[in-house]
């Protein structure tokens, strides 16, 4: 799960570069099972992926959008259904 928070007045530009940054960056990768872009309160981008092999790093939004550092976890799925 990648997630980064919008400088203030800067969330639909900092969406906007995901949708046309980030989302190509993993589209395609091998081993990539799912990938999903959500808003959510606060000016905050999510980007969840499901990887079945080695997950493919999600570049870094130009700094003048980021109210702070982006967040970045892995997890791993134990079940499904």
């Amino acid at each position: 799960m990648w997630e980064a928070r919008a400088a203030a007045g800067r969330g639909a530009e900092l969406h906007a570069w995901a949708r046309e940054s980030a989302l190509p960056a993993v589209r395609g990768a091998a081993g990539l099972e799912r990938v999903e872009l959500f808003t959510a309160p606060g000016e905050r981008v999510l980007l969840i992926a499901l990887w079945t092999g080695e997950p493919r790093p999600v570049p870094e939004p130009p700094a003048h959008l980021l109210a702070r550092p982006v967040h970045r976890w892995t997890f791993t799925r134990t079940d499904a259904g």
